[in-house]
């Protein structure tokens, strides 16, 4: 985990988020609680409980992508989950356990993939040397080697040569061209298919494991050239070299230790449901929530996981519901409400010049593959913002993304016909001004219920 400072956990996502200062402050606290908790004494460090966060706020004005540019911070094990995907244990449906195997299974691909590049060196070295072997077979030790030893060292030291010469022409590229025979292996298994209930869905994997150890694994001879007998040879030494049960158990220490879960739409949980009948998608959900949230065990694939130190971060607009009609267990178990505020003229004109992943610096790039430079003049960028806010405020509110739409509706035309625009390797440059804009939406603005569809 990177040790950054609160201040810098701020800086950093103030590079792709625009305001919404308290809902930073609070995750980054919470980040850096993570690291503290790491440096205190083992026996008080179990005793230290994360501090879960509810988001408040309506959609489109930041709350996912805080959470998920703060798991790329920690470089911790991060999966976003919808509440309203889940019931309760017993009913068809995802029951709330596979959430943590999910996280967990991300985290083993994420340390495999850290393992992978780890040893990616010496496995290409390795590969290397299988393939020197394959162009240049070693020196065998029978025939006059029981009475003419120094012969035989002769033509080690003779083929030794040889090694290095072809060595620096493979590395140059210089038999790139060559053919060589090699021997891969694969393994055939029959096609199980599991239709599982909730609690169920590891079982396809795990039937599947099970035959990857009865079925024999059978050689395939296949007649390559060197580039790619070089990749298939050094992914087979990266197998080899990835020690499996260290993966695993690592995965499993950061999953809880380091962990993210972040829960959206936890209003669509929120109240009783109305009518009779069991309530399954509801106070089912919150109750079934409840002991991985406060810290339980769960079975995995990998082995049991605890979850008393997986940090959760809940979020929901909260427009028909109230976070006081969550159960008050579940409410106990998220002790910091952050409310993010709704995103303006002036916020969405920031959003579009400011973060590193602009809109405005995406469509730039995007079109100067195909010869065609944008260039964005402040009114036209105004206009863009204005027209977002007016959108925003007739229909429905889905914040920063309704600039999506309302840029891809501006550059429909040259996206379109760019490859027919600019004579290949030439460059043309075109300014987009708040004229070139409103001609490009007025149509739609001016007619209510064709933009009710449109943007």
């Amino acid at each position: 985990m990177k040790t950054l400072t609160p201040k810098e956990i701020v800086a950093e996502l103030d590079k792709y988020i625009i305001g919404q200062r308290e809902a930073k402050r609070a995750v980054a606290i919470a980040l850096r609680n993570r690291w503290r908790r790491q440096q205190v004494s083992p026996e008080l460090r179990d005793e230290i409980a994360p501090k879960n966060i509810i988001m408040i706020g309506p959609t489109g004005i930041g709350k996912t992508e805080i959470s998920r540019r703060l798991a790329k911070l920690a470089q911790a094990p991060f999966i976003k989950v919808e509440a309203s995907k889940f019931t309760e244990v017993g009913y068809v449906g995802r029951d709330v356990e596979s959430i943590i195997r999910d996280l967990t299974d991300l985290a083993v691909k994420m340390a495999k993939d850290e393992e992978r590049a780890r040893v990616q060196e010496k496995a290409y070295e390795m590969a290397e040397e299988r393939l020197l072997d394959l162009l240049l077979p070693p020196v065998a030790t029978a025939g006059y080697a029981a009475h003419d030893p120094q012969r035989l060292q002769q033509e080690r030291e003779l083929q030794k040569s040889t090694r290095e010469k072809l060595r620096t022409l493979l590395r140059e590229g210089k038999l790139d061209g060559r053919v060589v025979e090699i021997e891969t292996t694969e393994q055939k298994m029959p096609v199980v298919e599991i239709f599982s209930t909730s609690g169920m869905e590891e079982m396809d994997l795990n039937i599947k494991d099970m035959f990857a150890n009865i079925f024999p694994k059978r050689t395939k001879r296949r007649s390559v050239k060197i580039p790619e007998a070089q990749k298939i040879l050094s992914n087979e030494e990266t197998q080899r070299l990835i020690d499996m049960d260290k993966v695993v158990k690592y995965a499993v220490e950061r999953v809880e230790q380091s962990g993210i879960v972040f829960i959206d739409e936890i209003d669509k949980i929120a109240g009783r449901e109305s009518g009779h009948g069991p309530d399954v998608s509801r106070e089912g959900v919150q109750r079934d929530l409840l002991p991985i949230v406060e810290g339980s065990t769960v079975n995995t694939k990998y082995g049991m996981v605890k979850t008393d130190h997986i940090l959760f971060i809940a979020s929901g607009a909260f427009h028909v519901a109230k976070p006081s009609d969550l159960i008050p267990e579940f409410q106990g178990r998220f002790p910091i409400r952050v409310e993010l505020k709704s995103l303006g003229k002036g916020d969405f004109i920031r959003i579009l010049k400011e973060p590193e992943n602009a809109l405005t610096k995406q469509y730039t790039a995007l079109l100067e593959t195909e010869g065609i430079r944008l260039k964005f003049t402040e009114d036209a960028v105004a206009e863009i913002a204005g027209m977002a806010t007016i959108v925003n405020d007739r229909m429905e509110n889905i914040g920063a993304r309704r600039l999506h739409t309302i840029m891809e509706r501006v550059f429909d035309e040259i996206s379109f016909e760019a490859p027919d625009m600019v004579v290949p390797g030439s460059l043309r440059e075109i300014v987009v001004d708040a004229k070139y804009v409103r001609d490009r939406l007025s149509d739609i603005i001016k007619d209510e219920d064709l933009s009710r569809y449109i943007l």
